[in-house]
């Protein structure tokens, strides 16, 4: 039996991305990696395990519009930790725009969520 919040589309996108985030603050400077590299790995997480426990709670609209917005707050935190990153230096100019653009759809996806849910 498939649990619900695993077959959102916005859950799969970023599920993979914190992975790849994951893997890609791992080649960070050994200072970063417990910095930067670090904020980032929680924000990125952040943004999948919100989406999974306001699904378990979308009984509520309340509660379920709270963690979406959540969500929303952490993939604009990552999108900012990847912007610096690159201007540090620590990701290239390709890498960035691959997770931009990903986060730039994951908030997207979470935006459509949040309206689609404000009217149940």
């Amino acid at each position: 039996m498939a649990i619900g919040y695993k077959n959102l589309d916005v859950y799969k996108r970023a599920y993979q991305q914190v992975k790849e985030i994951h893997r890609i603050s791992q080649e960070f400077p050994k200072l970063e990696k417990y910095e930067i590299g670090s904020q980032l790995r929680r924000a990125a997480l952040s943004v999948v395990l919100n989406i999974a426990e306001g699904y378990g709670r979308r009984d509520s609209a309340k509660e379920f519009q709270h963690f979406l917005r959540t969500a929303m707050g952490s993939c604009n935190e990552v999108r900012v930790l990847i912007e610096l990153s690159k201007d540090l230096g620590y990701i290239g100019k390709e890498k960035f725009q691959e997770l931009e653009e990903a986060y730039e759809i994951i908030g997207r996806q979470l935006y459509r969520l949040r309206e689609a849910n404000k009217k149940s």
